[in-house]
């Protein structure tokens, strides 16, 4: 239970630190819509999706006004599109993008994913028709969010379609490069990716979820900076492992509030409750940066010697903390240093503090990976494929989730801005090693999977 200092605490932390609950995000399946006709298949899915959602963005808004507290994203997942939809056609993969899109129009969500495929052993038909048209998808839609799992520590990395994305991820550039490349914003590639993640663009409803069900994302990197900060006024010699528990306590407190909005919410809704994810996901506002954390900590700035250990840290003291307060922690539930969407961050990348090989080095100990990277618009497909490979073995040794979210800008060279507005900000264009990896990513096949993944 929550005492009356804690709820003074989380009042302050809502009127002054920038805590919300990030997204309130809706799990539906769509097995039962399956359709041998494209048309039907269409029709199923956008009934089944309005019916459930109706009254989504309503009852968060009632929520909303009874508690005072911001609920930034109302967004609904869906059944990965490439296994409802099986050898459709790439004509009908593009309807289903603008299914959900009219969807997601007519119940008022800000996003909806789960134009998604599971690759990570190998490709059906399906899968490959869903890819080759994922750029028009972007394109074409405003509110659909894609997403492609490439590895797995069971199952290794997919090179195949590694390479696929890779020229999937420039295409999708070059069709929205009159939006600086809105579309590659909106694709994430992934390893070991969670079925009940409630952030974009990676949110899909899994195969082992019910029905439908509610999960809630709960921020607050600003909460955590400023529990540090009161720490160091309060305690002179303040010691990293008191830094920890800091971030730990504060972790418990933010869960609990995100818990009690998506159960209500669910309750609302005559719904199971899924999952409280605990991320510290920042926005590109001022005291809502998780690179500012770094620098309370002590660095001079996020990237400086040091900076990994900080996040290892950081990222294990929120998982900590959020587990301790739900039982149903899931998602990805960690730390993100996206560069586009935390002002603190960005500053470092521009100012060459932070480099692309200090961001993949990060992500062995964050919760995602490379996030909102913009890198010059005449990168090659086959070196965006190297970073996604570099990645996602980072994922499958260490049985993690990784992703990449990279944003090739036709026309932009290193030093240039990408203005992508609102949550996701604005970023540096970052150079690339210039050394090529053509002729490894054409190899194809599978990397195998470790040999620790062998525990059955």
């Amino acid at each position: 239970m929550l005492d009356t200092r804690d709820i003074l605490e989380t009042i302050q932390m809502i009127r002054e630190e920038n805590l919300d609950i990030r997204t309130v995000t809706m799990g539906i399946s769509l097995f039962d819509c399956v359709s041998d006709d494209g048309n039907r298949l269409c029709d199923n899915i956008y009934d089944k999706i309005t019916r459930k959602a109706e009254k989504l963005v309503a009852t968060g808004q009632d929520i909303e006004k009874k508690y005072g507290i911001p609920i930034v994203n109302k967004r609904v997942s869906v059944t990965p599109i490439s296994l409802v939809a099986g050898n459709m056609s790439p004509d009908v993969f593009l309807k289903l993008a603008h299914t959900l899109q009219r969807a997601a129009d007519t119940v008022g969500i800000n996003f909806i994913g789960g134009y998604s495929a599971l690759v990570h052993k190998g490709m059906t038909q399906g899968d490959r028709n869903l890819i080759s048209v994922i750029p028009e998808a972007l394109a074409e839609t405003e509110l659909v969010c894609s997403s492609v799992n490439v590895a797995t520590t069971k199952a290794g990395i997919n090179m195949d379609a590694i390479r696929l994305m890779g020229s999937t991820i420039k295409r999708a550039a070059a069709l929205t490069a009159d939006r600086n490349s809105i579309g590659c914003a909106k694709l994430v590639v992934f390893a070991n990716v969670p079925e009940d993640n409630p952030f974009m663009a990676g949110a899909f409803h899994g195969v082992g979820e019910p029905e439908c069900v509610i999960n809630v994302g709960v921020s607050g990197p600003g909460v955590v900076k400023k529990a540090i900060d009161r720490a160091k006024e309060t305690h002179s010699q303040l010691t990293l492992s008191d830094v920890a528990e800091v971030i730990k306590s504060t972790a418990y407190k933010v869960t609990r509030v995100g818990e009690l909005i998506g159960k209500e919410v669910a309750d609302r809704m005559n719904l199971p409750f899924g999952v409280a994810d605990l991320s510290l996901a920042p926005t590109p506002a001022v005291g809502d940066s998780v690179g500012e954390i770094f620098q309370s900590v002590g660095l001079s700035s996020i990237g400086a010697p040091g900076s990994t250990a900080v996040l290892a840290m950081l990222n294990d003291a929120v998982k900590k903390g959020g587990v301790f307060a739900s039982s149903h922690v899931g998602g990805l539930s960690g730390a993100f240093i996206p560069v586009s969407e935390d002002s603190s961050i960005e500053a470092a990348a521009n100012c060459g503090a932070l480099t692309m090989e200090k961001l993949e080095a990060m992500t062995s100990v964050c919760s995602v990976g490379l996030d909102m990277i913009a890198i010059p618009g005449d990168t090659p497909a086959s070196t965006i494929s190297g970073l996604i490979a570099d990645e996602m073995a980072i994922g499958m040794i260490n049985t993690k989730t990784t992703a990449v979210r990279i944003i090739p800008a036709p026309g932009k060279k290193v030093g240039d801005f990408v203005e992508f507005g609102g949550l996701l900000g604005h970023a540096p264009v970052i150079p690339v090693n210039r050394f090529g990896s053509c002729d490894f990513i054409q190899r194809g096949g599978r990397i195998p999977a470790p040999l620790f993944s062998l525990k059955n």
